[in-house]
């Protein structure tokens, strides 16, 4: 049996699920003023109560298995993004590396020869704290996949690092494993 798969899905007050045609789960914020859609598997079988969300599969098959887990998974991320939400933090690191809001645009600074703006989708909001960037918003995967964007601009390079120098955009608290230069570099 799946643990994941087989844990309820509390539903808190004020946040309401629906599941429509095609098996497509929608949830709706405290106030309607966040709604998430997400489609499930057909073989994936989706049971609402008042309380909590259940999720059942149909039988102990390798694929039934794996998708009674991460049906529930999504379900799970939709309440908790429509009550909470999520948020990723960015740290700008470098000489001269800077990070700044623009009305809605984000501009940073990255040691190219111009500056790289990045437009953040519909229902992510981005703010600046000094040389932290947070993306926020109430799907798990745009936020993840809007950081991954911001990351991709300039990642630290695992080659050049002096002392306590990284220069790049990592996650807060990522660990960046630096990697030796060439070998014939030693006993120069």
């Amino acid at each position: 049996m799946s643990r994941v798969g087989a844990k309820p899905i509390p539903i808190p007050p004020g946040v309401k699920v629906a599941l429509g045609e095609g098996n497509e789960v929608t949830v709706q914020g405290p106030g309607g003023k966040v709604q998430l859609a997400q489609r499930i598997h057909p073989a994936i079988r989706v049971e609402l109560d008042a309380a909590e969300v259940r999720v059942q599969r149909p039988s102990d098959s390798r694929q039934h298995r794996a998708l009674h887990g991460l049906s529930r998974a999504l379900i799970a991320n939709m309440v908790l993004g429509v009550t909470q939400g999520f948020e990723k933090r960015l740290e700008v690191n470098g000489l001269g590396y800077r990070a700044a809001l623009q009305g809605k645009t984000l501009e940073l600074q990255l040691g190219f020869s111009h500056p790289c703006r990045f437009e953040p989708p519909a229902g992510i909001s981005i703010e600046v704290q000094g040389s932290q960037i947070a993306v926020r918003g109430p799907d798990k995967q745009v936020v993840g996949q809007v950081a991954a964007d911001i990351r991709r601009l300039r990642p630290v390079s695992v080659y050049r690092s002096k002392g306590t120098d990284v220069r790049g955009i990592r996650y807060v608290g990522e660990y960046v494993r630096f990697k030796a230069g060439k070998a014939g570099k030693v006993g120069a």
